[in-house]
């Protein structure tokens, strides 16, 4: 989701201090959540900004540019491997464990693939000979 321009954020604050309506009536009328409004008010009347506020940050990724090569390496030397494969391979390159969604989403970062030229192997649990 987008941040709301400074420009909008301007003028709820200035409808806002106009007393132009209620909360739930500048929600509807800038056509934004009432949450966002209730926010912006709130983060106004303590700091006096209505800048965004930058990311907060996150989980850094297991996989840096650096590994991304040698995942690149890997997949271009094995062609047709499959995630599972390129797991084992990249642990044993880079002593990271990770997960088949984490290759698969790398790949496509790279551009190594799209949707479905990398097969997944399927685990079905609960499942045995009869």
């Amino acid at each position: 989701m987008k941040a709301y321009s400074d420009d909008v954020r301007q003028k709820i604050i200035k409808s806002y201090i106009n007393r132009e309506g209620s909360y739930r009536e500048l929600a509807h009328r800038f056509d934004v959540s009432l949450s966002f409004i209730q926010t912006l008010i709130n983060r106004f009347q303590d700091t006096g900004r209505i800048e965004t506020l930058p990311h907060g940050g996150g989980k850094k990724p297991k996989i840096n540019q650096h590994n991304l090569d040698i995942l690149k390496k890997i997949v271009r030397e094995n062609k047709n491997i499959k995630t599972t494969e390129i797991c084992e391979l990249f642990y044993a390159e880079t002593k990271i464990k990770v997960s088949q969604a984490t290759i698969t989403r790398a790949l496509r970062k790279l551009k190594l693939i799209e949707n479905n030229n990398i097969s997944r192997q399927k685990v079905r649990y609960g499942r045995g000979k009869k």
